[in-house]
């Protein structure tokens, strides 16, 4: 029996939290709007967030764009990645985006940006000795910072994507399977069968935000993604990316696969693997999730 959204959530310990927004500073910028935000966390924590939004105002509301940073062992990036970029990039998508049409938003995640103080291996360990992974704090301040994206007067609450490269992939599609207010999700370089990593070695090629107690006995990645069915997906892959190997990918996208038929969805489904690319975006995935966005928002 497949695994059901509320028995992931039980896994992952996932929280409904909320973001309250405490300090908020706009800049134009060339061809957009950049909004330089702060929130308070439930327990008082403060979390960093960076908007990019077009500069014309909106006479009616449009779409939005939950980007969840990536990883790549610079903790010192963070959300700073959606106006700066990072070396598995193009460029910065921020500001892309919002030349496209779109507010996007995008929070520094435990352990990454200005939440640095705290290393990761130090906030695994702490999560889970209390039998909360950072993987579900994670995905539950995604979460809330979607809630606190679909109030924003311009937005749509309706057309919301989300989407983010390695770390952030697995967060776009983890939190697209258990938040239904996700319209469509595109994600790139971090989409592979887990049990396969494991097996072959190439999970010690993540990092330990990831470790989730327990998951492998009750559903694997393919099963995840698919609990997205039959919302749009854009899936984008490198077959030479040592995070996500052909055995593994093509394991978990024929599980992703069978969610989509039973759903009878397939044509929201979208793979795009490949060849001679390892872990970075390319033109190619670029243009893809420019184009997916803008059929399904």
């Amino acid at each position: 029996m497949a695994i059901t959204v509320a028995r992931l959530k039980e896994l992952l310990a996932f929280e409904d939290i909320s973001l309250v927004l405490t300090d908020s500073l706009a800049e134009n910028r060339d061809g957009y709007i950049l909004e330089r935000l702060h929130f308070r966390l439930p327990g008082g924590g403060e979390v960093r967030g960076l908007l990019t939004r077009p500069s014309e105002g909106f006479v009616v509301r449009g779409p939005a764009i939950l980007y969840a940073h990536a990883h790549g062992a610079r903790w010192d990036i963070g959300a700073s990645e959606l106006i700066d970029g990072r070396p598995a990039l193009l460029d910065a998508p921020g500001p892309v985006l919002a030349r496209e049409g779109y507010v996007t938003l995008c929070i520094d995640m435990p352990t990454f940006g200005e939440r640095a103080g705290v290393t990761e291996d130090e906030a695994s360990k702490a999560a889970l000795w209390h039998g909360k992974p950072l993987f579900g704090q994670m995905v539950s301040e995604q979460a809330a910072a979607l809630s606190w994206l679909a109030g924003r007067p311009e937005v749509d609450p309706e057309r919301i994507g989300v989407t983010g490269l390695s770390m952030g992939a697995t967060l776009s599609y983890f939190l697209a399977a258990v938040d239904p207010r996700v319209k469509a999700n595109a994600h790139l370089c971090c989409y592979a069968d887990f049990a396969t990593l494991v097996r072959t070695g190439a999970h010690n090629l993540h990092g330990h935000y990831l470790t989730v107690p327990g998951l492998l006995k009750e559903t694997s990645s393919g099963e995840i993604a698919g609990l997205v069915a039959p919302r749009p997906q854009l899936i984008c892959v490198g077959w030479d990316d040592p995070l996500t190997p052909p055995e593994a990918v093509e394991i978990a996208f024929r599980e992703t696969e069978v969610a989509y038929i039973r759903s009878e969805a397939l044509g929201a489904l979208v793979f795009l693997p490949q060849a001679g690319v390892g872990h970075r975006e390319t033109p190619a995935m670029r243009r893809a999730v420019l184009s997916f966005f803008k059929g399904f928002l």
